[in-house]
């Protein structure tokens, strides 16, 4: 049951139809493991603390520089040099002090991912290196756990959801196999535009909430966005017999 302070806290979302008491109830018994906590991983972040999510593991080796302050929206000139994933917990602490943050101040490897992702119920990708996203979509497969994948680079953005519960849900990896090397493209060789890594941010945590309450979530979906030409575009995506990952689970 709710606290009267949660309920006032929360009544804008309670009121939603498809979230009401029971929905806030499963965000605050719910987790997440958020990877990186760049340009997605902040506001990423700040939406689900907001929301209410009860633990939120944030992982990130790196520390804050001056580059990152015009989109990585959480960090100041005060936090550069500092872990990102230690400032980025005692920002969102300052929001909300009843959300159980996680820091693991270091880039997740096999040996992390086996350990966290098992614990959490859904897993968000926000790292800028696709090494690391094959490297998670394998461990959600292999554990099943949901997996929300964002990636942006100058003025487009992706968004994916995966969803290894489902006998049908492809994978990363059925979408960029790896023989075919996806496009190494980032930030800091392409350039990248705030607003863009805000609006693929705000579509994961849209997800991710659904996901936590029981709202229906459209996945084998790649999300494409224009922001150049404001444009979205749906691409439907199937699991491939070809696929190394899903079809050794």
């Amino acid at each position: 049951m709710l606290t009267s302070q949660e309920q006032l806290r929360y009544s804008r979302q309670i009121m939603l139809k498809h979230i009401g008491e029971d929905g806030q109830l499963k965000l605050r018994n719910a987790s997440v493991l958020i990877v990186g906590m760049g340009g997605l991983g902040n506001p990423v972040s700040m939406c689900l603390t907001a929301a209410g999510v009860g633990k939120i593991i944030i992982t990130d080796g790196d520390t804050v520089d001056i580059t990152n302050l015009q989109r990585q929206v959480l960090f100041s000139e005060q936090d550069i040099k500092q872990n990102k994933a230690d400032c980025a917990a005692e920002k969102l602490i300052q929001n909300n002090a009843d959300i159980n943050i996680e820091v693991v101040d270091e880039m997740l490897d096999e040996e992390l991912g086996q350990f966290y992702i098992p614990q959490v119920d859904v897993v968000i990708d926000c790292s800028d290196n696709i090494a690391t996203r094959y490297l998670v979509n394998k461990i959600c497969i292999e554990h099943k756990k949901p997996f929300v994948v964002g990636a942006a680079t100058g003025f487009d953005g992706q968004q994916l959801v995966i969803d290894p519960r489902k006998d049908d849900s492809a994978c990363y990896q059925c979408l960029f196999p790896t023989s075919e090397k996806a496009p190494e493209n980032n930030c800091q060789t392409v350039g990248i535009l705030g607003p863009v890594l805000a609006i693929i941010a705000g579509m994961q945590a849209l997800q991710t909430i659904k996901l936590l309450t029981g709202i229906k979530v459209k996945d084998n979906q790649l999300n494409i966005y224009d922001g150049l030409h404001n444009q979205w575009q749906q691409f439907n995506i199937s699991r491939q017999e070809s696929c190394p990952i899903c079809n050794k689970i």
